[in-house]
């Protein structure tokens, strides 16, 4: 089920987004240097609400692209599901191994194996709630100092501790609840 507006190449995003972790995105609002740790878990939840109610909307709303190379709403939610997957994979590496260096992800190449465009909205959404379910009951159950201090890199060479890393991740999701509704995180 293509939209034929959904034929367009997505320009590749090569920003260091580190950089929300030291003043709040101009764009979606989000101050995530003062969000609390223990919120996180609070906050991937209701983004998953958030997404379930953009995806119950018109079919071909949520597949229409905005503009040529940049991804639909459907799409949005996709990366969003597979970011939950991922740093779930990435928290547990972070709470079992000593500084382990997280994989390479290309979440550009995935959007195109994965056909994100293609793939159903209902299903995406159901997908969408049991990962951040399974992330936030992560998150809820890192418990002490010692643990919100334990770290891990990506090959990039960014550093990160659990706290740090779960006030970058929530970021994304909420970035982009943004770019598919256009409502700035309040």
């Amino acid at each position: 089920m293509s939209d034929s507006g959904n034929t367009a190449a997505i320009v590749p995003d090569v920003k260091d987004w580190t950089w929300v972790l030291e003043r709040a995105c101009p764009e979606c609002g989000l101050e995530t240097p003062a969000v609390v740790r223990e919120d996180v878990a609070g906050m991937i939840r209701a983004n998953a609400a958030g997404w379930v109610a953009l995806l119950g909307a018109d079919g071909a709303a949520v597949r229409r692209r905005p503009a040529p190379g940049v991804w639909s709403a459907l799409e949005y939610a996709c990366h969003v599901r597979d970011v939950f997957r991922l740093f779930h994979v990435r928290l547990g590496l972070m709470l079992t191994q000593d500084g382990p260096l997280f994989a390479n992800w290309d979440q550009d190449e995935t959007a195109v194996a994965e056909r994100y465009g293609e793939q159903s909205p209902a299903v995406v959404a159901e997908e969408l709630v049991a990962a951040a379910e399974v992330l936030a009951a992560a998150f809820d159950a890192v418990a002490g100092e010692e643990q919100w201090r334990r770290t891990g890199s990506r090959s990039d060479g960014a550093r990160f501790t659990v706290e740090s890393f779960s006030r970058y991740l929530v970021h994304d999701p909420v970035h982009h609840l943004f770019d598919g509704t256009g409502v700035r995180h309040a």
